[in-house]
């Protein structure tokens, strides 16, 4: 069933959506449904939503007998999700939730194919649990990058490590000086 990979990596997208939780639990809808840039396009419950659609396409994957297919391009795209903090929040607790369950999935019984469109061209490409997930966690991580961006334009202080990918974070920790070197 669970393999050590596959356990870190679900931890790590746990974490990613814990962290995007305790954001969103600060806004009120006002903040959340601001609109940014020269078209006002931009708000940060579309990015919210954009990163639960795609957990929640991994986690509805179409089975067959012989593979389970994740498709991106055909998300639900909730209207909900992007304009209510409080429906975003149930549903990241009920992702969070669903993930784990994943962990105890024997993932070894269906092969896992993405479905890809390049151009006109739908392509099935191999992948598989751990792939996607840490597809879903650089996603995620990438989207609170751009959410704390529209975050600062409001005045909204986000946490140092919101949208910092955790290779970054490991990257800092290791980088710190011990306290027996002298800084400058």
């Amino acid at each position: 069933m669970s393999t050590p990979a596959l356990n870190a990596l679900l931890e790590e997208a746990a974490d990613t959506l814990r962290q995007l939780a305790t954001f969103v639990a600060t806004l009120p809808a006002a903040q959340y449904t601001a609109p940014h840039g020269a078209d006002a396009r931009h708000a940060i419950g579309k990015h919210v939503r954009h990163i639960l659609d795609h957990y929640e396409a991994l986690l509805a994957g179409r089975y067959d007998a012989q593979a389970v297919t994740i498709d991106y391009e055909h998300r639900r795209r909730d209207p909900d999700l992007e304009q209510h903090p409080d429906v975003a929040l149930a549903h990241l607790d009920h992702l969070r939730a669903r993930l784990t369950r994943l962990g105890q999935r024997d993932t070894a019984t269906h092969r896992l194919q993405l479905a890809y469109q390049a151009g006109d061209q739908m392509s099935p490409l191999n992948t598989s649990v751990e792939r996607e997930l840490a597809f879903l966690t650089s996603h995620a991580i990438h989207h609170m990058a751009i959410i704390a961006l529209l975050a600062d334009t409001q005045g909204i202080e986000v946490a140092k490590t919101f949208g910092v990918h955790p290779s970054t974070q490991r990257h800092w920790q290791n980088s710190r000086p011990s306290h027996h070197e002298v800084t400058s």
